[in-house]
């Protein structure tokens, strides 16, 4: 069966909420979806880099590898610095990754961005602290 690498990256933050959160989102992925490989890499602040997750796909046997920007929405991050450190040009979404002695399309996906399950996750949690209060 062929397996999709998934790289889950992350902001980073002095403070341990962002990496639990992306480590947790990363775990349920890859008990959820068995057909892909995932790996966190964040941009700054927490290892491993970006560079360091990459490299742990080395040795995996994926088709494919996908970077995917845990983030809300477009920013400098998202635009410049997350395709600068996987090796793609400003704008561009569709690249190669050098993986056991072949090449694999490296893609980057979009970050969450408006989407009604972010809406109902907002609407929870503001019922949550209504019931809270």
């Amino acid at each position: 069966m062929s397996k999709t690498g998934i790289l889950l990256v992350g902001h980073g933050s002095t403070l341990p909420f962002n990496k639990d959160l992306v480590e947790s989102t990363a775990s349920i992925i890859a008990k959820k979806y068995p057909e892909f490989v995932v790996r966190c890499g964040f941009m700054n602040m927490n290892s491993p880099s970006i560079g360091e997750a990459l490299s742990s796909f080395h040795g995996e046997s994926i088709d494919a590898l996908v970077v995917v920007p845990l983030f809300l929405a477009k920013g400098v991050h998202i635009v410049k610095d997350i395709p600068e450190a996987i090796g793609l040009t400003e704008g561009k979404t569709k690249g190669t990754f050098a993986l056991n002695g072949k090449t694999i399309p490296l893609l980057y996906a979009d970050p969450i961005g408006s989407d009604p399950l972010l809406a109902e996750l907002m609407v929870r949690n503001a019922k949550k602290a209504l019931s809270d209060h």
